[in-house]
């Protein structure tokens, strides 16, 4: 291939088939349960992670990969006949991830070119920022054009999440204010947004179903869209999110992903949410 190839890391929760015809080159991170550490999406598929999550005591931990890995990821472009690399990491607010990015791009200097760009976002908010880029390398853009424009969706891009427990989060600490949602009454259902990096609450709802739709209004009155992603974990009413959707986004123009260990240690069981971006 000539062109740049695009790289991203586990949180991106791009569906596998999707990334595979895009030629994206995903790491993992890493899951740890207790003593035992697996490999996000190569030991684990977000159902077996769900599983897992249903009969386990402990929560599990995220932890992120090595710059080791990212150099391979990096090399193994260059061998396939890629002229650089964009890398597309996790918000760095949330993990070390793109620290890790930026050390094996110092450490391939002079082999392959590498752009690392900050997604400042999560999940299928990263997981459109890859592809969108990844397109615009397979339609023959150089490298500094597909950075660019990734860049350009960092401020564009918007998550929005219902969970529905804070078992997780209150355990995990990973959101900002999340002490305001907690506490609070039991069948409350948080909505979250990725902000400025970090996820923060973003308002609360009596019930799931007026969770989901109020986050269908979010999409809704966000003006032109594009790049609509739904993901969840386990949630057994996808459909119906998916329904109240579709007058929006036709259902062949959405992309489902489901949300796997990186994210899920910290949103929980059947977290449900929309990532898109703003016309720009």
């Amino acid at each position: 291939m000539a062109g740049p190839r695009v790289v991203t890391d586990s949180s991106c929760d791009l569906p596998a088939d999707l990334a595979a015809e895009l030629d994206i080159d995903i790491i993992p991170l890493s899951i740890r349960f207790g003593a035992d550490e697996l490999v996000d999406r190569r030991d684990l598929s977000p159902k077996e992670f769900w599983a897992r999550c249903a009969n386990s005591p402990v929560l599990p931990e995220t932890s992120a990969p090595s710059a080791g890995a990212f150099e391979q990821a990096y090399r193994r472009a260059a061998d396939a006949g890629a002229d650089g690399v964009v890398a597309i990491t996790i918000s760095s607010q949330l993990s070390a991830t793109g620290q890790a990015a930026q050390m094996a791009a110092k450490a391939v200097q002079g082999e392959i070119p590498v752009r690392h760009v900050d997604s400042l976002s999560v999940t299928m908010g990263l997981g459109m920022m890859a592809a969108a880029a990844a397109r615009l390398a397979a339609e023959g853009k150089g490298i500094d054009e597909v950075a660019a424009a990734a860049e350009g969706l960092v401020s564009r891009t918007r998550v929005y999440g219902a969970l529905d427990t804070l078992e997780n989060l209150k355990k995990g600490g990973r959101v900002g204010g999340a002490q305001a949602l907690i506490g609070s009454m039991l069948s409350i259902k948080p909505i979250i947004e990725v902000r400025n990096g970090g996820v923060e609450p973003e308002s609360r709802q009596r019930t799931r179903s007026r969770a989901l739709r109020y986050i269908a209004d979010k999409v809704r009155h966000a003006g032109s869209i594009e790049n609509l992603a739904v993901m969840h974990g386990d949630a057994p009413d996808l459909d119906e999110f998916i329904e109240l959707l579709e007058p929006l986004v036709p259902r062949e123009k959405m992309v489902v992903g489901d949300i796997g260990a990186v994210i899920g240690a910290h949103a929980g069981p059947r977290v449900i949410g929309v990532a898109f971006q703003v016309g720009g």
